[in-house]
């Protein structure tokens, strides 16, 4: 975190195969009742669960490149389809910062934060905010038309041996939203 602090990125790092999602991870994943999903220190989301896919949509249809969070939040459009865009913005990346500064700087992020620099007005802003901030704790608000609002808490969690992988579960906040989860949940099928 220092270093960050001191040199305005994180330290750098060996190139490392990236971190595979065992089969006991994807286990754990798929016995969770609430939207879970597995993500990179770049935020690239790796796994899911079948709640994940009822509730925020089926990563598996979407291009391996555009499952991650951080292009998702930032990308032209994003402020009509995020509720408290600027929140989530804000949120997601000062934990990106977190997360690249534990990791160590890769050719992946690097390669991300300019992309992002030159795309997105929004994320050179906060860029150069500086803020550093660890996940969990934030409310997600999602408004789905068969069942009204749904608001999930965060809680992520490190993966243990694995090269910076991170598990985020989204719980319902309350019992109307644990109804409207279960629905969607059950609706899907999947």
């Amino acid at each position: 975190m220092l270093f960050l602090l001191a040199h305005g990125r994180p330290p750098p790092r060996k190139p490392a195969p990236p971190a595979a999602v065992t089969p006991s991870l994807q286990l754990v994943l798929d016995s969770l009742s609430v939207p879970a999903f597995v993500k990179t220190p770049t935020f690239q989301i790796v796994a899911w669960n079948r709640a994940a896919v009822a509730v925020l949509g089926d990563y598996a249809a979407v291009p391996e490149r555009d499952r991650n969070v951080l292009r998702r939040v930032f990308q032209p459009g994003s402020e009509n389809k995020v509720h408290h865009v600027e929140d989530v913005r804000r949120a997601c990346l000062a934990s990106f910062r977190v997360d690249i500064a534990r990791a160590g700087q890769s050719d992946e992020a690097t390669a991300l934060i300019d992309e992002l620099m030159e795309t997105s007005p929004d994320f050179r802003r906060l860029w150069d905010e500086g803020e550093i901030r660890s996940h969990g704790g934030f409310q997600k608000r999602l408004v789905r038309p068969d069942v009204g609002e749904i608001v999930l808490e965060s809680s992520v969690f490190h993966v243990e041996g694995s090269d910076g992988l991170s598990m985020l579960v989204l719980s319902p906040a309350n019992e109307a939203s644990a109804r409207a989860l279960a629905q969607l949940v059950q609706r899907s099928g999947t």
